[in-house]
């Protein structure tokens, strides 16, 4: 079978979950993440036969996302800020609304000096990971920065760690399993960012049937009566520093509940839009 062939059984089995366009996208993104070939290999090989194990690997991919088994989960990888991270069951799959988080961070910290950060509920690390790169690669003042990982799931920490090792190489990064629910105090950091549970049950309906069969709900949900938890003692536990400065990634349906629970802690605080116009990012500081 030759590779377009495949491509166009990937548009017909696909068209009640996805628009053709999707369908050719995630067609690409399996034959550069599983069979190695570069976007211009791809556009020149249309009529060129497969080996046949090429042509197993494509269409056994088509099955599992027929089943609903999520593209990241398939290939094992995630694309994030510019990095390849491994994906697991375990952690939640790394989403571009996130990246925004991490360039408003960026943006924030030009040629500032930035000794050490901590990511809270860190799953495959995307967030800590990207930003120590980042930040160690554009700015010599914090080319001694530590970059702190903590999360409850041991088996997401162990993704972490393989994460670090793979795109962070030199860079000193600790990862620890913690529950920050049951933490009394933290060290000092110049940032604390965090992606936190935050769906409320309520919400679950309008979740993707692949996000809810596929991805870990204790990364994903809370109470319904108690949707601020984590933010909530985040901050508090926060509040011990010098200077506090944390960023949140956050529910798009109660900024004005996080907004308030900020200012009765003491802080200042601004949240900001993805580019879909949800709100979406916070950033704390007294």
């Amino acid at each position: 079978m030759i590779l377009r062939q495949i491509r166009d059984i990937y548009v017909n089995r696909l068209q009640n979950l996805y628009v053709d366009q999707e369908s050719i996208s995630i067609f690409k993104i399996i034959c550069e993440d599983l069979l190695h070939m570069t976007k211009s290999e791809i556009m020149i090989s249309g009529e060129e036969n497969l080996s046949h194990l090429k042509e197993g690997i494509l269409l056994k991919s088509l099955e599992s996302l027929t089943e609903g088994k999520p593209l990241q989960h398939i290939t094992g990888i995630a694309h994030f800020y510019g990095h390849q991270f491994k994906v697991s069951p375990d952690t939640l799959i790394p989403r571009q609304e996130t990246e925004e988080l991490v360039q408003w961070i960026l943006d924030d910290h030009k040629n500032k000096s930035v000794n050490n950060l901590l990511d809270i509920g860190t799953g495959t690390g995307c967030i800590g990971i990207s930003l120590g790169c980042a930040l160690n690669n554009s700015n010599p003042s914090s080319s001694s920065i530590k970059i702190t990982l903590i999360d409850i799931s041991e088996e997401a920490l162990q993704i972490a760690a393989v994460n670090a090792e793979q795109i962070a190489t030199g860079i000193p990064i600790v990862c620890m399993e913690q529950d920050i629910l049951a933490t009394e105090s933290l060290e000092e950091y110049d940032i604390i960012v965090s992606n936190p549970p935050y769906v409320r049950e309520l919400e679950k309906s309008q979740l993707h049937t692949n996000v809810i069969d596929h991805e870990p709900h204790g990364a994903l949900f809370v109470q319904d009566n108690d949707p601020l938890v984590f933010y909530r003692k985040i901050m508090e536990l926060a509040s011990a520093q010098e200077k506090p400065l944390i960023y949140f990634e956050i529910n798009q349906y109660i900024p004005e509940q996080l907004k308030t629970l900020a200012s009765e802690l003491g802080y200042q605080s601004e949240q900001r839009k993805d580019l879909n116009g949800n709100w979406r990012m916070m950033k704390c500081w007294k």
